[in-house]
């Protein structure tokens, strides 16, 4: 198991990504969660296999079809264990 924390800006909020990046985190079996921020970046956090972790921020650096993704930052975290996928904020 692996946690990844991405951070992505452009044009990433009101263009559904973070219902449908859990859409897809589920269908993957990615455990997690997602949020907008106040400076119009979208975070989320990514724990699972690392097969399926790395096909979440592959979708992360595309985005639902409204979205234009600028740029996708990651940083590793230790796995907490997490279970379900959730929007917050």
């Amino acid at each position: 198991m692996i946690r990844r924390r991405v951070l992505v800006s452009g044009l990433v909020q009101g263009v559904f990504f973070r219902d449908t990046c859990r859409r897809e985190a589920a269908g993957l079996g990615v455990a997690g969660w997602v949020r907008n921020l106040p400076d119009g970046r979208v975070e989320a956090a990514f724990e699972g296999e690392p097969e399926a972790v790395e096909r979440m921020i592959a979708w992360c650096r595309r985005g639902p079809s409204r979205a234009v993704v600028g740029d996708v930052r990651i940083s590793d975290e230790e796995p907490s264990g997490a279970s379900g996928f959730e929007v917050t904020g």
